[in-house]
């Protein structure tokens, strides 16, 4: 930035918009979601506190970008995995992501964000749901939407297990947590191709997407 409206100068910024959501992704690391506000991010972002609000009408709009940044980033990681790598290696990447950054993995995640109001959200984060989904056809092809939730629940879930340090020190250290991330897949992937999926049963509306 070159110049700032702090200073009583004529406002200006290259990409201001791509400067919000890095700062907001840099802060979320620090502090959590539930710290995050527009008056920070412009702070960090060297800028007045209402230069945000050109691109982001509402602290929600700025979370709901960054969120969306980060369906982005997992579908990616997810799609580099290949081809018929199996469960173990989803569950790596998927949990590798969760570590890296457990705080745009919370924000991801969390009911606030509204998902159903938000297209734009609604929709990356259903790419990044259909890798998942692929995934446990390509191993059991007539799994029905509950196996599917099944799978999602046990990444989820483990995944918040690590960035909330619940799991025993020998489960981390060492590379174990790699490991331990490998054999849930395993087992996961196991059950679908010994077991499929039992007939779908009860609520046809079952939630697919994230």
């Amino acid at each position: 930035m070159s110049t700032s409206e702090q200073a009583g100068q004529p406002y200006h910024h290259g990409d201001l918009r791509r400067a919000l959501v890095a700062a907001a992704r840099a802060l979320l690391e620090e502090s959590g979601p539930e710290a995050l506000s527009l008056r920070d991010v412009a702070r960090r972002v060297g800028v007045s506190h209402n230069a945000p609000y050109r691109h982001f009408p509402t602290r929600q709009a700025l979370l709901a970008a960054v969120a969306a940044e980060g369906f982005a980033a997992l579908s990616a990681r997810l799609a580099e995995i290949p081809a018929g790598a199996g469960m173990a290696a989803g569950f790596r990447a998927y949990l590798g992501f969760a570590r890296e950054q457990p705080g745009l993995y919370r924000l991801m995640f969390d009911g606030g964000l509204r998902k159903s109001a938000d297209p734009a959200l609604w929709a990356v984060g259903e790419r990044a749901y259909a890798g998942l989904r692929q995934a446990v056809h390509s191993l059991a092809p007539a799994a029905d939407r509950a196996a599917v939730v099944a799978a999602w629940a046990q990444l989820h879930g483990l995944a918040l297990l690590v960035i909330s340090r619940q799991l025993a020190d020998d489960l981390v250290r060492d590379g174990g947590l790699d490991a331990l991330a490998g054999r849930v897949g395993a087992i996961l992937e196991a059950g679908l191709r010994g077991a499929g999926a039992p007939p779908e049963t009860g609520r046809p509306e079952i939630e697919q997407k994230f």
